[in-house]
């Protein structure tokens, strides 16, 4: 095999809690995390020699070792001693700097991509193991689907998979930095905590409307005040229909859960014809053995 195509899944967080610093300078995280039907394209091709080429479509987009996908090639090559480099065309359409993970899907499916391309038959486990020191969310994003993510985000446990809906993505114009947003966050008796627990038992119900009256995201405290448009996305995203509305990650995209695909639809139509979100999608969730909706 010479050639192989992948797809890079992005991610929406469910429900986002930071339980504590920790004295190292991390966070202590527990997310519920759910794969989209949102990717990315990589095509890998094996090179005649030893170097890592990365063509993407964006141009503002480094394709050195700034670019996790290269850092995860490079990782393979020196793990495993392969002496073919490889040619990695990285065709992006999940919005960067937006709290969806597409850095670190693009680095997971790198690792799985060369896994097979160089027919090197680790198991999952194995290729997490190595995602983690690309970064907290690699190791997620080669788990995909629903899942507990827990420590720095590291420690992950999959769960039932959630309820199927169909989900609105919008992104402002904006880009937020996830360490501006952590080093603000300030957590104290005041800090209003989403319930990790009760979504957990409300997915394991398979009780949609249960668990969407349940998500948070504790970063929103510091996003959506340096960036009142992020509310005012959530704000119409609930006046066109969705059942709950909330911002992913550090930011600033927003998604909105649907229960119905008219309304989802008409609001992909006001969003895409209007000046709140400068990236919009209308998608659903991605899990193991589920079908498009």
């Amino acid at each position: 095999m010479d050639t192989i195509k992948i797809k890079a899944y992005a991610k929406i967080n469910l429900g986002l809690d930071v339980v504590r610093k920790r004295e190292d300078g991390y966070h202590e995280v527990r997310m519920i995390m759910q794969t989209i039907n949102l990717y990315d394209k990589l095509t890998i091709n094996k090179n005649i020699d030893s170097t890592i080429r990365l063509i993407t479509n964006l141009n503002y987009l480094p394709t050195d070792e700034n670019n996790l996908s290269y850092k995860a090639a490079a990782l393979m090559m020196k793990e495993y001693n392969l002496n073919q480099g490889v040619t990695i065309q990285l065709d992006k359409k999940i919005p960067v700097a937006a709290g969806l993970a597409g850095g670190s899907s693009d680095a997971a499916a790198t690792l799985w991509g060369l896994n097979r391309l160089f027919e090197l038959n680790l198991p999952k486990d194995e290729l997490m193991r190595l995602g983690l020191k690309l970064g907290a969310d690699v190791p997620y994003c080669i788990m995909r689907g629903t899942a507990l993510s827990e420590g720095i985000g590291e420690v992950l446990t999959p769960i039932k998979a959630f309820p199927r809906c169909h989900v609105l993505i919008v992104k402002p114009a904006l880009s937020v930095s996830t360490k501006y947003v952590y080093e603000n966050l300030k957590l104290n008796e005041y800090t209003k905590h989403p319930d990790i627990e009760g979504i957990l038992i409300a997915i394991k119900n398979n009780d949609l409307y249960g668990a969407v009256n349940l998500f948070g995201n504790v970063l929103e405290s510091v996003t959506e005040k340096e960036y009142p448009i992020i509310k005012d996305i959530k704000d119409y995203m609930l006046e066109l229909g969705a059942i709950t509305s909330l911002m992913s990650g550090s930011g600033p995209t927003v998604f909105g859960i649907f229960d119905n695909l008219h309304k989802a639809e008409n609001a992909f139509y006001q969003f895409k014809n209007g000046d709140l979100g400068k990236q919009v999608f209308l998608t659903d969730l991605f899990n193991p053995g589920y079908k498009v909706l």
